[in-house]
């Protein structure tokens, strides 16, 4: 398991979602990139130097400070969509090789590099910036469908990492929560929500929408 690049975005302007600039555009850098905890949401902070968001409502802080694809899951997408997506096209700041970044458990812990611990905290929700930047009409209902969102991931213990770093998986956590399963608990399958609770890891408002849902 391992990283295939690290990727920082460059901002460029958002017509999709009527906000002045977006941070999707991802691309692979080289050489060492630092990574610290960016902080609560709303600043545009993200875990990576050098990148940011714009929709601060929605994205960036301390539970969406780093976000990994799967390459295996872009060539995937690759091949159905008949055209090459370049390791960072679905704004990933990590594309990882041999690590099951769907299958990942709520609160487990990768450590990358020499240093950096990342701790999975959520999937990655669609928007229309995404599908604007994929360019193609009904983007989010295939993506949603697929169920392939891709991870958030919270800054545990700081450092640097490159491309070619190796990446192991450290903790996880005694529950049955996976990222696809919050995803599609979610979106699609609502009636899967009180799952959720078991994964203390969990960002509030997700334990949130799930209490509701439990309750109701």
């Amino acid at each position: 398991m391992k990283l295939l690049s690290v990727n920082i975005g460059r901002p460029r302007a958002n017509p999709w979602k009527g906000l002045s600039r977006t941070g999707i555009d991802k691309r692979p850098v080289a050489g060492p990139v630092a990574v610290t905890a960016p902080g609560p949401k709303g600043t545009g902070a993200v875990g990576l130097a050098g990148d940011r968001v714009y929709d601060v409502k929605h994205h960036g802080g301390a539970d969406q400070a780093v976000y990994a694809y799967a390459r295996e899951d872009l060539d995937g997408w690759q091949a159905e969509l008949g055209r090459p997506l370049a390791n960072g096209m679905f704004g990933e700041n990590l594309t990882t090789l041999g690590l099951d970044v769907n299958g990942a458990l709520i609160g487990e812990r990768w450590r990358i590099g020499a240093d950096v611990v990342l701790e999975v905290s959520c999937a990655r929700i669609p928007c229309a910036t995404f599908q604007g930047r994929l360019g193609r009409e009904g983007w989010i209902r295939r993506f949603t469908q697929a169920a392939l969102p891709g991870a958030y991931l919270r800054v545990i213990e700081p450092g640097v990492i490159r491309a070619a770093d190796p990446v192991e998986i450290v903790h996880r956590p005694d529950h049955e929560v996976t990222v696809a399963l919050v995803f599609r608990a979610m979106t699609l399958e609502g009636e899967l929500l009180p799952r959720l609770l078991a994964a203390d890891a969990l960002p509030e408002e997700g334990k949130e929408l799930a209490r509701r849902r439990t309750s109701g």
